[in-house]
């Protein structure tokens, strides 16, 4: 806040400078002179016509003369010396304007108290009010510079006072004493007002070139950009940044709507983006908007625009156009994009993931619901995928992958999204599913497609597809109870060998929870001690009656299921990974009876992929046999093809060393999984085991089957293997095997699987028979 003395000392201000407030005081005595030049005159003019024609006539007229010489020299100073910039403006011509304003006061009362000597009353009066004139005008000749007026006053109402006390008239002089005490108040008031407010518009003149600045570095520096409309939506400030990313020049789009730079492309066509419909009913209706995206498609490329904007109106409250800023978002929202992307599509196969399919799932459900009718979701797996993966490496099975989504995109009508759950599993959504036959028909020709060779990397490969189906919502009210149906079915369809479609039914329900307690009851079965040993006998082929060996079948007996075919029981071990506990305590209990039979009789122990992989099997065996007894020879491994799927080396590892105890070794079902003549040659098995289903082909007749037969017995022959004929139960199938020259038979024609106590009676009754 300025002070008294500061504003009449001309003293600098906290926060202002001396030169601002010389330049705020003095810049009015030059926008005046001429006004003052003006009234000198006219009080001169009126002077002397008060004394024309009387003795003091030429007096008076040196008197004006001398007065307009100094108000002349005052005129000539203000022009010459006031009339500058800020760095002008300093404390001597401050003083001088002071010097000035003293010398005409002075002036002015040394003809004041001269004529007034001698003169008239009338004579008196008119120079009084010709001076109280002056006096009552100087605060607008001298608005903002308090110092020389009140000096110019002090000296003119000292003479007058002191003239009119002299010749004894006290009315006029306490009458000029006030006039002039209210004219020196106006003065500093006025003065003290007008400063502060110059200073107050120069401060906001700073700050709006402050601001002003700061915008245009915004504008220069940022990636936004600032523009302006009238009322007419029209636009009537574009900056250069505004005018780059519209491709344009500010000046060829002032004028312009700004509607018509935001459609860009579009104007012409007529076809707006929803987004652009919005900011058209925001301008219209002149409202405000904030981060308003917006695309544009221009000159063929599309871009996005964030918009922000607030309507503007005038003093009198009228509406006079939008003020906002602008942005290009084109990267950020690409990115978004893309990032949007990657989280709901497969980054291998390109198609949707799990989670754009749950959601689609989800959508075909509420407008199955909503519509009444039916949806459906397809899972499928491939079949013998993971053979080419271990064979051929991940990079292999990921081309195939590629290749398999090809497939499922170029046969998906609008009414299907195919997807890929992950790994070797994907799904199709069919958004209307009301004919039921349109869900098998979608199946089977998924089926039949990826059912056709591949050519990856020079390889050809053939898969299949296993499919499992559910319809929304009667199999499942939400998505996740339908996925989960048909995942159940799919179960249903890999348990049927694969490459088939199953829909759900109810009992599948049924069956995956009578799995889930079957599974719960085989985790405590071994500490109930449910399990049991049965032995199959196994002969010669040459002399039925010469019991060679048995192979050791496991079963289990339960008090909530009763007797479990182990065809049900042992999957889910298999797949509850009970498998190896369970395994290894068949191994104890098979050499412990065995060490029981006399002579050289073996037992064949099966042993799973599991149980065969697990880091402590080698110790499992020769613990089992010591504690037994049984010598290894006795003890026969019975191992699949499919155990050199996983990891061949390693598998092909723990065979050497299970041989290298001296046990024996046996491929069992040969012939029906993968070719395995590479690790036979290598004479890690001592028998092959053919398969039931080319004993029944040979008996039948089938040329196909004897010919396997033959070929299997030759080669274990020029390997020095023996062979046995898995599930003779037949007199017929029983010679075939004979002619076609296999050495051991073994099925339910010689007996059926027993329990230990029976198989020990076989031995007792060939005693009896040898006796005889």
């Amino acid at each position: 806040m300025l002070s008294w003395a500061e504003l009449f000392w001309q003293k600098r201000p906290s926060g202002i400078s001396e030169e601002q407030l010389l330049k705020v005081q003095l810049e009015p005595v030059v926008e005046t002179r001429m006004t003052r030049m003006l009234l000198a005159v006219f009080c001169g003019l009126s002077i002397f016509s008060v004394f024309f024609d009387s003795k003091h006539m030429w007096a008076a007229l040196i008197w004006v003369l001398a007065g307009m010489l100094w108000i002349g020299l005052s005129y000539n100073f203000s022009k010459n010396n006031l009339n500058g910039h800020i760095g002008n403006y300093d404390s001597k011509l401050a003083s001088k304007v002071t010097q000035y304003c003293i010398g005409h006061g002075i002036l002015l009362s040394a003809g004041f108290l001269y004529f007034g000597y001698d003169a008239t009353v009338i004579q008196i009066m008119a120079m009084w009010s010709i001076c109280l004139t002056v006096i009552i005008f100087l605060p607008l000749l001298l608005p903002l510079s308090p110092r020389p007026a009140v000096f110019f006053n002090a000296i003119l109402v000292i003479s007058m006072s002191g003239l009119f006390i002299w010749r004894g008239e006290y009315f006029p002089a306490l009458a000029s004493l006030g006039i002039s005490f209210i004219a020196t108040k106006v003065y500093l008031q006025n003065a003290k007002s007008g400063v502060q407010y110059a200073f107050s518009a120069i401060a906001l003149h700073e700050k709006s070139e402050t601001v002003s600045l700061l915008l245009r570095e915004f504008e220069d520096s940022g990636a936004d950009w600032l523009w302006q409309t009238n009322k007419s939506r029209e636009i009537v400030h574009a900056s250069p940044r505004f005018a780059f990313a519209a491709e344009s020049e500010s000046a060829d789009m002032e004028g312009q709507p700004f509607l018509k730079i935001v459609a860009a492309d579009n104007w012409d066509s007529g076809t707006y983006p929803k987004e652009l419909n919005i900011l058209a009913q925001k301008l219209k209706n002149r409202e405000a908007f904030s981060n308003l995206v917006v695309p544009i498609m221009m000159n063929g490329k599309k871009r996005w625009w964030e918009l922000s904007a607030s309507p503007k109106v005038d003093e009198a409250g009228k509406f006079i156009g939008f003020r906002g800023v602008g942005s290009n978002v084109t990267e950020q929202r690409e990115s978004a994009q893309k990032i949007s992307r990657l989280a709901r599509y497969d980054n291998l196969t390109n198609l949707p993931n799990r989670l754009q399919l749950n959601e689609a799932l989800e959508l075909a459900m509420r407008e199955a619901e909503k519509w009444k009718h039916r949806c459906a979701f397809l899972m499928i797996d491939l079949d013998r995928f993971k053979a080419v993966n271990d064979t051929l490496g991940h990079p292999v099975g990921d081309r195939l992958l590629a290749q398999v989504s090809m497939r499922l995109k170029n046969i998906m009508t609008p009414n299907e999204l195919c997807g890929r759950l992950g790994g070797d599993e994907f799904a199709v959504v069919i958004r209307d599913a009301r004919e039921t036959q349109k869900i098998e028909e979608v199946a089977t020709k998924i089926i039949n497609e990826l059912s056709k060779p591949y050519i990856v990397d020079q390889h050809t490969l053939f898969i299949g597809a296993s499919i499992g189906s559910a319809r929304g919502p009667v199999d499942g009210h939400t998505v996740e109870l339908l996925m989960r149906s048909a995942d159940l079915a799919l179960y249903r369809a890999k348990s049927r060998g694969g490459n088939a479609h199953e829909s759900y039914k109810h009992q599948l329900h049924a069956e995956a929870e009578e799995k889930r307690q079957m599974e719960a009851e085989l985790r405590k079965a071994i500490e109930r001690n449910e399990f049991h040993l049965e032995y199959q006998p196994v002969v010669n082929a040459d002399n039925e009656h010469m019991l060679v060996g048995f192979e050791a079948l496991v079963r289990w007996t339960n008090e909530k299921f009763g007797r479990v075919p182990p065809f049900k029981f042992i999957k889910v071990a298999e797949d509850a990974r009970l498998i190896v506990p369970i395994g290894t305590w068949v191994l104890r209990q098979a050499c412990k009876d065995a060490v029981k039979w006399p002579g050289q009789t073996k037992v064949a122990v099966n042993v799973s992929v599991d149980q065969l992989t697990e880091p402590g099997f080698i110790d499992v065996v020769t613990k089992a046999l010591h504690d037994s007894g049984l010598p290894a020879y006795r003890l026969e491994i019975e191992v699949t093809e499919g155990i050199f799927l996983n990891d061949g080396k390693y598998a092909t590892s723990v065979l050497e060393r299970i041989r290298a105890l001296g046990i024996k070794l046996s491929m069992d079902d040969f012939g029906t999984g993968y070719s395995s003549l590479g690790y036979l040659s290598n004479s890690l098995f001592d028998t092959i085991k053919v398969d039931r289903s080319f004993v029944v082909g040979a008996a039948q007749g089938k040329a196909e089957s004897i010919a396997i037969i033959r070929a299997v017995v030759a080669m274990a022959q020029s390997l020095g293997l023996a062979t046995t004929a898995e599930g003779v139960e037949t007199e017929i199938e029983t010679q075939m095997i004979q002619q076609l020259g296999c050495t051991k038979i073994q099925g339910y024609y010689f007996g059926r699987p027993m329990p230990f106590a029976d198989s020990m009676e076989l031995f007792e009754n060939q005693n009896r028979r040898n006796v005889a």
